[in-house]
Protein backbone atom coordinates (compact mmCIF):
# COMPACT_ATOMS: atom_id res chain seq x y z
CA UNK A 1 0.00 0.00 0.00
CA UNK A 2 1.08 3.13 -1.32
CA UNK A 3 2.25 5.69 1.64
CA UNK A 4 1.22 9.40 1.71
CA UNK A 5 2.15 12.51 3.87
CA UNK A 6 0.36 15.45 3.83
CA UNK A 7 2.70 18.61 4.85
CA UNK A 8 1.55 22.05 5.76
CA UNK A 9 2.91 24.52 8.15
CA UNK A 10 -0.06 26.93 8.45
CA UNK A 11 -3.70 26.47 9.29
CA UNK A 12 -4.60 27.27 5.74
CA UNK A 13 -3.12 23.90 5.00
CA UNK A 14 -5.83 22.17 6.04
CA UNK A 15 -8.50 22.77 3.02
CA UNK A 16 -5.69 22.42 0.68
CA UNK A 17 -5.10 18.68 2.10
CA UNK A 18 -8.19 17.52 3.22
CA UNK A 19 -10.26 16.91 -0.10
CA UNK A 20 -6.92 14.69 -1.85
CA UNK A 21 -6.67 13.08 1.67
CA UNK A 22 -10.16 12.20 1.15
CA UNK A 23 -9.39 10.72 -2.71
CA UNK A 24 -6.61 8.67 -1.18
CA UNK A 25 -8.00 6.90 1.20
CA UNK A 26 -11.18 5.99 -1.85
CA UNK A 27 -8.11 4.64 -3.58
CA UNK A 28 -6.89 2.33 -0.64
CA UNK A 29 -3.69 4.66 -0.31
CA UNK A 30 -2.28 5.02 3.36
CA UNK A 31 -2.73 8.60 4.78
CA UNK A 32 -0.71 10.31 7.61
CA UNK A 33 0.09 14.62 8.56
CA UNK A 34 2.60 16.18 9.88
CA UNK A 35 1.77 19.65 10.69
CA UNK A 36 5.21 22.15 11.35
CA UNK A 37 3.98 24.57 14.13
CA UNK A 38 0.45 24.29 13.58
CA UNK A 39 -1.23 22.94 16.80
CA UNK A 40 -4.64 21.54 17.50
CA UNK A 41 -6.11 21.23 13.98
CA UNK A 42 -6.77 17.92 13.39
CA UNK A 43 -9.75 15.58 13.77
CA UNK A 44 -9.76 12.13 15.40
CA UNK A 45 -9.87 11.04 11.67
CA UNK A 46 -6.91 12.40 10.72
CA UNK A 47 -4.20 10.83 11.87
CA UNK A 48 -0.92 12.83 12.95
CA UNK A 49 2.62 12.07 13.11
CA UNK A 50 4.46 14.26 15.82
CA UNK A 51 7.97 14.52 15.00
CA UNK A 52 10.18 14.15 12.29
CA UNK A 53 11.87 11.13 13.18
CA UNK A 54 8.07 9.50 12.93
CA UNK A 55 8.09 10.65 9.84
CA UNK A 56 11.03 8.71 8.59
CA UNK A 57 10.24 5.55 10.41
CA UNK A 58 6.66 6.11 8.32
CA UNK A 59 8.97 6.33 5.06
CA UNK A 60 6.40 7.83 2.85
CA UNK A 61 5.89 6.97 -0.55
CA UNK A 62 5.09 10.64 -1.30
CA UNK A 63 4.63 13.76 0.36
CA UNK A 64 2.12 16.94 -0.55
CA UNK A 65 3.15 19.76 0.63
CA UNK A 66 0.75 23.11 0.87
CA UNK A 67 3.82 25.40 1.67
CA UNK A 68 6.51 26.63 0.21
CA UNK A 69 8.90 24.36 1.32
CA UNK A 70 9.44 20.48 2.48
CA UNK A 71 11.88 18.70 4.61
CA UNK A 72 14.43 17.14 2.10
CA UNK A 73 14.91 14.11 4.40
CA UNK A 74 11.94 12.62 4.34
CA UNK A 75 11.63 9.89 2.40
CA UNK A 76 9.25 9.88 -1.28
CA UNK A 77 8.51 12.10 -4.01
CA UNK A 78 7.74 16.08 -3.35
CA UNK A 79 5.07 17.73 -5.00
CA UNK A 80 4.26 20.94 -4.64
CA UNK A 81 -0.02 21.99 -4.34
CA UNK A 82 1.01 25.53 -3.76
CA UNK A 83 -0.88 27.51 -0.77
CA UNK A 84 -2.59 30.27 -3.14
CA UNK A 85 -3.05 31.85 -6.43
CA UNK A 86 -0.20 33.89 -7.97
CA UNK A 87 -1.77 37.62 -7.38
CA UNK A 88 1.20 39.29 -8.19
CA UNK A 89 2.31 40.41 -4.57
CA UNK A 90 6.10 39.97 -5.30
CA UNK A 91 8.41 39.58 -8.48
CA UNK A 92 8.42 36.28 -10.25
CA UNK A 93 11.64 35.36 -8.82
CA UNK A 94 10.59 35.59 -5.28
CA UNK A 95 6.78 34.91 -5.69
CA UNK A 96 4.98 32.30 -7.24
CA UNK A 97 7.84 31.03 -9.73
CA UNK A 98 10.77 30.57 -7.30
CA UNK A 99 12.38 27.16 -7.85
CA UNK A 100 13.74 26.37 -4.50
CA UNK A 101 14.43 23.07 -5.95
CA UNK A 102 12.74 20.78 -3.32
CA UNK A 103 10.13 19.19 -5.55
CA UNK A 104 9.97 16.66 -7.92
CA UNK A 105 6.60 17.33 -8.61
CA UNK A 106 4.36 21.13 -9.43
CA UNK A 107 0.94 20.63 -9.89
CA UNK A 108 -0.59 23.70 -11.43
CA UNK A 109 -3.53 25.09 -10.91
CA UNK A 110 -5.02 26.35 -14.99
CA UNK A 111 -2.93 27.65 -17.93
CA UNK A 112 -1.90 31.20 -16.54
CA UNK A 113 0.43 29.39 -14.10
CA UNK A 114 1.48 25.93 -16.43
CA UNK A 115 3.01 27.53 -18.95
CA UNK A 116 5.77 29.42 -16.95
CA UNK A 117 6.45 26.17 -14.69
CA UNK A 118 6.83 24.12 -18.02
CA UNK A 119 9.19 26.55 -18.93
CA UNK A 120 10.98 26.09 -16.04
CA UNK A 121 11.13 22.66 -15.91
CA UNK A 122 13.02 22.85 -19.42
CA UNK A 123 15.32 24.75 -17.91
CA UNK A 124 15.91 23.38 -14.57
CA UNK A 125 15.16 19.86 -15.35
CA UNK A 126 15.24 18.75 -11.99
CA UNK A 127 11.11 18.41 -11.51
CA UNK A 128 8.43 17.53 -13.60
CA UNK A 129 4.93 20.18 -14.13
CA UNK A 130 1.19 18.50 -14.52
CA UNK A 131 -1.73 20.41 -14.67
CA UNK A 132 -4.10 19.41 -12.13
CA UNK A 133 -6.13 22.00 -11.00
CA UNK A 134 -6.31 22.94 -6.93
CA UNK A 135 -7.40 20.04 -4.36
CA UNK A 136 -8.68 22.72 -2.22
CA UNK A 137 -11.73 24.09 -4.72
CA UNK A 138 -12.80 20.13 -4.98
CA UNK A 139 -15.72 20.67 -2.33
CA UNK A 140 -16.24 24.25 -3.71
CA UNK A 141 -17.48 22.26 -7.12
CA UNK A 142 -18.61 18.81 -5.95
CA UNK A 143 -19.03 19.48 -1.93
CA UNK A 144 -19.14 16.35 -0.13
CA UNK A 145 -21.07 17.51 2.73
CA UNK A 146 -23.75 20.65 3.45
CA UNK A 147 -22.65 23.54 4.45
CA UNK A 148 -23.17 24.23 8.33
CA UNK A 149 -23.26 28.33 8.38
CA UNK A 150 -25.96 29.67 9.96
CA UNK A 151 -27.74 32.21 7.14
CA UNK A 152 -30.93 32.18 8.79
CA UNK A 153 -29.91 36.03 9.37
CA UNK A 154 -29.55 36.79 6.13
CA UNK A 155 -33.09 37.12 5.56
CA UNK A 156 -32.98 36.74 2.23
CA UNK A 157 -30.51 39.87 1.97
CA UNK A 158 -27.78 39.68 -0.84
CA UNK A 159 -24.28 37.95 1.35
CA UNK A 160 -20.88 39.86 1.20
CA UNK A 161 -17.75 38.27 2.35
CA UNK A 162 -14.88 39.80 3.43
CA UNK A 163 -11.38 38.58 3.55
CA UNK A 164 -7.77 40.50 3.51
CA UNK A 165 -4.39 39.59 3.47
CA UNK A 166 -1.84 40.16 6.74
CA UNK A 167 0.77 40.91 4.15
CA UNK A 168 1.94 45.15 5.86
CA UNK A 169 0.98 47.75 3.17
CA UNK A 170 -1.67 45.45 1.36
CA UNK A 171 -4.30 44.90 3.94
CA UNK A 172 -7.90 46.23 3.50
CA UNK A 173 -8.47 45.31 6.89
CA UNK A 174 -7.75 48.06 9.11
CA UNK A 175 -8.13 50.80 6.82
CA UNK A 176 -12.00 49.80 6.18
CA UNK A 177 -12.77 49.04 9.65
CA UNK A 178 -14.79 51.84 10.35
CA UNK A 179 -16.64 51.93 7.12
CA UNK A 180 -17.30 47.96 7.79
CA UNK A 181 -18.56 48.78 10.95
CA UNK A 182 -21.42 51.67 9.40
CA UNK A 183 -21.58 49.58 6.58
CA UNK A 184 -22.85 46.49 8.82
CA UNK A 185 -24.61 48.49 11.04
CA UNK A 186 -26.96 49.89 7.85
CA UNK A 187 -27.95 46.45 7.54
CA UNK A 188 -28.81 46.45 3.86
CA UNK A 189 -26.70 42.99 3.66
CA UNK A 190 -25.45 39.93 5.48
CA UNK A 191 -22.01 39.91 6.10
CA UNK A 192 -19.37 37.40 6.72
CA UNK A 193 -16.06 38.53 7.42
CA UNK A 194 -13.00 36.64 7.73
CA UNK A 195 -9.16 37.46 7.70
CA UNK A 196 -6.01 35.61 7.10
CA UNK A 197 -4.70 33.83 10.19
CA UNK A 198 -1.68 35.76 10.46
CA UNK A 199 -3.20 39.10 11.19
CA UNK A 200 -2.48 40.54 14.27
CA UNK A 201 -4.64 39.30 17.26
CA UNK A 202 -5.99 42.68 18.21
CA UNK A 203 -7.60 43.35 14.53
CA UNK A 204 -9.06 40.13 14.30
CA UNK A 205 -10.78 40.85 17.95
CA UNK A 206 -11.53 44.06 16.38
CA UNK A 207 -13.79 41.62 13.62
CA UNK A 208 -15.20 39.22 15.67
CA UNK A 209 -17.08 42.16 17.50
CA UNK A 210 -18.41 43.64 14.50
CA UNK A 211 -21.15 40.20 14.67
CA UNK A 212 -24.20 40.89 15.46
CA UNK A 213 -27.48 40.55 13.68
CA UNK A 214 -25.95 42.23 10.08
CA UNK A 215 -22.63 39.97 10.02
CA UNK A 216 -20.75 36.89 11.50
CA UNK A 217 -16.92 36.40 12.08
CA UNK A 218 -15.64 32.93 10.74
CA UNK A 219 -12.10 31.68 10.76
CA UNK A 220 -10.69 31.38 7.65
CA UNK A 221 -10.33 27.43 7.11
CA UNK A 222 -14.08 27.55 6.92
CA UNK A 223 -13.28 29.71 3.76
CA UNK A 224 -15.23 27.29 1.00
CA UNK A 225 -18.36 27.62 2.67
CA UNK A 226 -18.09 31.13 2.99
CA UNK A 227 -17.34 31.53 -0.70
CA UNK A 228 -20.49 29.38 -1.68
CA UNK A 229 -22.61 31.22 0.49
CA UNK A 230 -21.13 34.49 -0.38
CA UNK A 231 -23.19 36.66 -3.84
CA UNK A 232 -20.02 39.14 -3.39
CA UNK A 233 -16.42 39.62 -2.54
CA UNK A 234 -14.54 42.29 -0.74
CA UNK A 235 -11.15 41.67 -0.28
CA UNK A 236 -7.52 43.54 -1.40
CA UNK A 237 -4.84 41.32 -2.79
CA UNK A 238 -5.31 38.30 -1.48
CA UNK A 239 -5.13 35.30 -3.37
CA UNK A 240 -8.93 34.94 -1.84
CA UNK A 241 -9.86 37.20 -4.99
CA UNK A 242 -8.95 34.81 -7.18
CA UNK A 243 -10.52 31.83 -5.58
CA UNK A 244 -13.56 33.45 -5.41
CA UNK A 245 -14.17 34.82 -8.84
CA UNK A 246 -13.71 30.80 -10.02
CA UNK A 247 -17.16 30.52 -9.35
CA UNK A 248 -17.59 33.44 -12.10
CA UNK A 249 -18.80 36.11 -8.83
CA UNK A 250 -18.06 39.46 -9.00
CA UNK A 251 -15.65 40.90 -7.12
CA UNK A 252 -14.77 44.64 -5.55
CA UNK A 253 -11.51 45.30 -4.54
CA UNK A 254 -9.85 48.04 -2.39
CA UNK A 255 -6.71 49.42 -3.18
CA UNK A 256 -5.47 46.06 -5.16
CA UNK A 257 -1.93 46.30 -5.90
CA UNK A 258 -2.29 45.23 -9.60
CA UNK A 259 -5.91 45.76 -10.13
CA UNK A 260 -7.30 43.64 -13.39
CA UNK A 261 -10.27 44.70 -16.18
CA UNK A 262 -12.00 41.92 -13.79
CA UNK A 263 -12.15 43.34 -10.71
CA UNK A 264 -14.19 46.48 -9.52
CA UNK A 265 -11.36 47.91 -8.07
CA UNK A 266 -11.98 51.46 -5.30
CA UNK A 267 -9.17 53.59 -3.88
CA UNK A 268 -11.55 55.23 -1.06
CA UNK A 269 -13.03 53.36 1.99
CA UNK A 270 -16.04 55.64 1.09
CA UNK A 271 -16.49 54.26 -2.63
CA UNK A 272 -17.24 50.84 -0.87
CA UNK A 273 -20.95 50.93 -0.57
CA UNK A 274 -21.69 52.40 -4.05
CA UNK A 275 -19.37 49.24 -5.66
CA UNK A 276 -21.21 46.86 -3.64
CA UNK A 277 -24.21 48.16 -5.11
CA UNK A 278 -22.93 48.06 -8.86
CA UNK A 279 -21.13 44.37 -8.46
CA UNK A 280 -24.58 42.88 -7.08
CA UNK A 281 -26.47 44.56 -10.08
CA UNK A 282 -24.19 43.56 -12.91
CA UNK A 283 -24.53 40.18 -14.40
CA UNK A 284 -23.24 40.30 -18.32
CA UNK A 285 -21.09 43.36 -19.75
CA UNK A 286 -17.60 43.75 -20.06
CA UNK A 287 -16.08 43.28 -16.35
CA UNK A 288 -18.06 40.17 -16.21
CA UNK A 289 -17.13 38.57 -19.48
CA UNK A 290 -13.03 39.29 -18.10
CA UNK A 291 -14.19 37.68 -14.83
CA UNK A 292 -15.30 34.45 -16.60
CA UNK A 293 -12.31 34.40 -18.82
CA UNK A 294 -9.46 35.03 -16.14
CA UNK A 295 -11.27 32.42 -14.16
CA UNK A 296 -10.73 29.91 -17.21
CA UNK A 297 -7.03 30.99 -17.36
CA UNK A 298 -6.53 30.28 -13.84
CA UNK A 299 -8.52 27.22 -12.48
CA UNK A 300 -10.96 26.03 -15.78
CA UNK A 301 -11.70 22.58 -13.17
CA UNK A 302 -15.08 22.84 -12.08
CA UNK A 303 -15.52 18.88 -12.00
CA UNK A 304 -14.38 18.54 -7.96
CA UNK A 305 -11.85 16.18 -9.24
CA UNK A 306 -8.58 17.94 -9.21
CA UNK A 307 -8.03 15.54 -6.26
CA UNK A 308 -7.72 12.79 -8.20
CA UNK A 309 -6.09 14.68 -11.14
CA UNK A 310 -2.90 15.28 -8.91
CA UNK A 311 -2.76 11.68 -7.77
CA UNK A 312 -2.59 10.29 -11.00
CA UNK A 313 0.01 12.99 -11.96
CA UNK A 314 2.26 11.32 -8.83
CA UNK A 315 1.66 8.27 -10.24
CA UNK A 316 3.17 9.27 -13.43
CA UNK A 317 5.87 11.36 -11.97
CA UNK A 318 6.70 7.88 -10.48
CA UNK A 319 7.00 6.25 -13.28
CA UNK A 320 8.51 8.87 -15.31
CA UNK A 321 11.14 10.56 -13.32
CA UNK A 322 12.37 14.14 -13.87
CA UNK A 323 15.79 13.91 -15.79
CA UNK A 324 18.32 15.01 -13.26
CA UNK A 325 19.00 15.16 -10.01
CA UNK A 326 17.67 17.87 -7.45
CA UNK A 327 20.29 20.63 -6.61
CA UNK A 328 22.30 20.21 -3.51
CA UNK A 329 21.41 23.34 -1.98
CA UNK A 330 23.27 22.74 1.03
CA UNK A 331 22.54 25.79 2.52
CA UNK A 332 19.21 25.59 2.23
CA UNK A 333 18.82 22.04 3.36
CA UNK A 334 20.57 23.15 6.72
CA UNK A 335 18.32 26.12 7.58
CA UNK A 336 15.04 23.51 7.12
CA UNK A 337 16.78 21.14 9.47
CA UNK A 338 17.03 23.63 11.97
CA UNK A 339 14.04 24.89 11.21
CA UNK A 340 12.85 21.58 11.87
CA UNK A 341 14.98 21.00 14.91
CA UNK A 342 16.34 17.62 13.27
CA UNK A 343 20.09 16.82 13.86
CA UNK A 344 20.60 13.16 12.28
Amino acid sequence: MQKLLLFGTELYALPILRPLAAAARARGLQVRWYLHDVEHALVDSEIALDSPGAVRAYGPDVVYAASNWVPHFFSGLKVQLFHGFSVDKRSHEKGHYRIRGLFDLYCTQGPETTVRFRQLAQEHRHFSVAETGWPKLDPLFRPTQPSTLDLIGAAGRPIVLFGSTFSVGLSAAPLLLRELRELIARGDYYWLLTLHPKCKPELVANYRALSGDNAQFVDSDRLIELMRAADVLLADTTSLVSEFLTQHKPVVTFRNAVPKPHMLNVSNDDEVGAALQAALSERDGPRMDALRRYADLIHPYRDGHCSERVLDATAAAIANPAPDPKPLNLWRKLQIRRRMGWNS
